[in-house]
């Protein structure tokens, strides 16, 4: 209860007093919407009315087919009826589709009962195409095992013995063959099936294995690809722009009973947005801590831009190393922080500063959403062309809202993020191949936060660096459309006896072709 005895006399202190209680239960009205909506609520952060928007999504299209006009004046064959340019319309897809025809398919023909008429005893003879119908059916897991038979000869004149020689296997003396282990790490890092309900699949099936033996298998898979990795950061280290981000993972503390925090980091290269044809590719790497030393560490002999939030321990890399020296490293900040912002600001007090900034910056994404898949040149002329002017104004309006609201309010935080990056904000504007925000880094991280909510901690530290690597080929394989279950046992296959130098000859897109992948199951995973 409050003392009006303990309260001042004096009028200034006592506004400053009410100042800071309001302070603080905006605050706590924020802190607690944002932890309604982490709990309940759903994961979209668009409101309800947006409002209409002064640049429709309809101009900006018709401007992008200027821009890409005038940059290819080739003619595209298109349908005139009175003058007026006609987009044919996509055929309407069937409404139920013949089940996929890779699957293995058994013919059930069933004949009539009767072998002549049952009016008049006429014979009966056939009428038309047949009526077909499908049924998918299932099977459990099931296994089989190659006996390597390998008969020994001796020599009549001179006693000489000869024996072909035993094939490799991925993991020495291990039963376990490539499908196998490629299985184990799909369901674990792909599907998020922790080893003990893999045990229990198997079970099922009749094969009873341990959660050791499967940890045994994954250490020694993970170690085999560990030089595949390495190829793989190369790659994604080769880029022009990255887009970065970290998650937190729980891992045992050995001998304490308890958990403790290490963290996933990942570095993706993905210009699919700007039509690159380079394979898009991204690369993990785990730290027992979140230190700024360990993407410093990552990335320490990168240069380019990249795309990151405004987490403390990235700073240190955009720092130039010298006077009149440009950074190895150019910081690209992210457009969704800022309206992550506004948008929980809103969500907490129904704030009208809040509602404008966000209807402001969707018009920056409107711009987006109409350049998609085109080229960097008219990505960056549309940027220039129409996000830019946007932009000088939202800077202005910010500008002149910070000077009318209160030093340490929600909504000064707010302002305060989005003016103190706006250089970084900016740059996305200046290269097509840049992404407005950093969506596919979080997109990225999606995958490893749903194994967590299933097998809740790394056993340790060297199980985090494990799933680094199962990830980084996995998410990759996932990002260019390819099964990783087929993948990992065509690399598990052979990486055993494979020269080291060559090593980036296994990567993922590299060794497509060789899957025999159905083109059902690549449009399968590229929906």
């Amino acid at each position: 209860m409050l003392d009006a005895n303990a309260l001042p006399d004096d009028v200034a202190t006592l506004k400053r007093l009410l100042l800071e209680r309001d302070r603080e239960v905006e605050h706590l009205k924020l802190q607690l919407a944002r932890l309604r909506r982490w709990k309940f609520g759903q994961s979209s952060e668009s409101l309800k009315e947006a409002g209409q928007l002064s640049l429709t999504l309809e101009e900006l299209k018709a401007a992008v087919i200027q821009a890409m006009s005038a940059a290819n004046p080739e003619p595209q064959p298109a349908a005139e009826v009175q003058g007026r340019h006609i987009i044919p319309l996509k055929k309407r897809a069937a409404r139920r589709k013949h089940l996929p025809e890779h699957f293995d398919t058994i013919e059930n023909r069933i004949e009539p009962d009767e072998c002549v008429c049952a009016d008049c005893g006429g014979q009966l003879k056939p009428l038309g195409k047949p009526d077909e119908s499908e049924v998918l059916e299932a099977k459990t897991v099931t296994f089989t095992v190659t006996r390597h038979i390998r008969p020994k000869k001796r020599c009549c004149g001179c006693a000489r013995i000869v024996q072909a020689p035993a094939p490799s296997r991925p993991i020495e003396k291990s039963f376990a063959g490539a499908s196998m282990l490629a299985l184990v790490l799909t369901w674990k890092y792909g599907f998020h099936l922790p080893l003990y309900r893999q045990c229990q699949v198997f079970a099922h099936a009749g094969l009873t294995i341990s959660r050791t033996t499967l940890m045994q298998w994954v250490a020694a898979s993970s170690t085999l690809l560990g030089p595949l990795v390495q190829a793989l950061a190369l790659y994604v280290l080769a880029a022009a722009n990255l887009n970065a981000d970290d998650t937190p993972f729980k891992v045992l503390a050995p001998g304490s009973g308890r958990t403790k925090r290490g963290y996933l980091w990942t570095y993706v290269r993905d210009g699919t947005a700007w039509g690159s044809r380079d394979p898009p590719a991204v690369w993990y790497q785990y730290s027992p801590g979140r230190s700024g030393e360990y993407p410093q560490k990552h990335l320490k002999h990168y240069v380019g831009k990249l795309q990151v939030d405004a987490y403390a321990g990235f700073e240190a890399m955009f720092v130039p190393p010298a006077p009149n020296v440009p950074s190895n490293i150019i910081e690209i900040s992210c457009w969704a922080h800022v309206r992550r912002g506004f948008f929980e600001l809103y969500e907490a007090n129904q704030s009208l500063t809040a509602k404008e900034a966000i209807e402001r910056i969707k018009e920056l994404y409107t711009i987006e959403t109409a350049i998609r898949g085109e080229s960097a040149d008219i990505r960056r002329a549309m940027r220039q062309k129409h996000a830019v002017p946007l932009l000088a104004e939202l800077h202005g309006w910010m500008v002149q809202v910070r000077t009318e609201v209160e030093n340490g309010s929600a909504i000064a935080r707010a302002l305060n993020y989005a003016l103190n990056r706006w250089e970084a904000l900016l740059r996305y504007t200046e290269d097509g191949r840049l992404e407005i925000d950093n969506n596919i880094a979080e997109r990225s991280v999606r995958g490893s936060c749903v194994g967590k909510k299933n097998y809740l901690f790394f056993g340790s530290d060297s199980g985090g660096e494990r799933a680094a690597i199962a990830y980084s080929l996995i998410e990759t394989c996932k990002l260019n459309h390819i099964d990783p279950q087929r993948y990992l046992q065509y690399v598990l296959e052979r990486i055993a006896d494979y020269p080291i130098n060559r090593v980036e000859e296994l990567l993922p897109w590299n060794v497509a072709t060789k899957l025999n992948q159905p083109e059902q199951v690549t449009q399968a995973l590229a929906g």
